[in-house]
């Protein structure tokens, strides 16, 4: 394996970004991809309780798409609204790392590091109906990283990047001013819940224009 990676043309790129776009509009398939999700938000929530001393009781991926994820008790008010804040963001900020990624040329990396993330998610997750679904998603990405051609590896590592990226905007706008991270926000911080709706929408957006543009513009 080479150490890094020719990426795709601007246009096979952007056809890419389209086809996700597709996928992640209609809701039938919505219903199968918000899996990948909702690792992406928990994981985020989960990686930085553990960075901020607190540590992880649990993490919960339930079969109707939603998760929680369970701090040990502990910290203040700042530690509680900042692991409250990075769930939301969580998708767009992988996606971005994804997209730096293929912009380096690192792009079959990506899969092993998107499956040092899945085990340790695996483990935190235990008999979950995640327990499922973490280890299908670790499972494909093992599967395409050691079986399938380079140029098949580069295709789905787009597909991931773009996946993170326009996802992550979707859940923002479907759960909206409904959010239970926005509640737990509004309940420590007293800001309402309709500004960290809008805060999240604006980072997962420059997040897509930013990682939109490494994707089709590597350069």
């Amino acid at each position: 394996m080479n150490a890094t990676q020719a990426p795709l043309s601007s246009a096979e790129a952007a056809l890419t970004g389209l086809v996700v776009l597709i996928v992640v509009a209609f809701e039938l398939t919505w219903m199968i991809v918000r899996h990948i999700v909702v690792m992406a938000h928990e994981g985020a929530h989960a990686i930085f309780a553990s960075l901020s001393g607190r540590g992880v009781e649990s993490i919960k991926l339930k079969l109707n798409g939603d998760g929680a994820t369970t701090p040990r008790r502990g910290g203040g008010v700042s530690s509680t609204a900042a692991i409250g804040v990075v769930g939301y963001v969580g998708p767009s900020v992988f996606g971005l790392g994804a997209a730096e990624l293929i912009r380096s040329g690192y792009i079959l990396s990506m899969f092993w590091v998107t499956l040092a993330l899945l085990i340790v998610l695996l483990l935190a997750v235990r008999w979950s109906f995640g327990f499922v679904t973490v280890f299908l998603a670790g499972a494909l990405a093992f599967f395409i990283s050691k079986y399938t051609p380079v140029h098949t590896q580069v295709i789905a590592a787009y597909v991931i990047a773009w996946l993170l990226l326009l996802s992550g905007i979707r859940v923002i706008v479907d759960h909206g001013l409904r959010a239970h991270d926005a509640k737990i926000l509004r309940d420590a911080t007293h800001i309402p819940r309709l500004i960290w709706s809008g805060l999240w929408l604006a980072g997962a957006l420059a997040a897509l224009f930013i990682g939109g543009r490494m994707l089709v513009m590597p350069a």
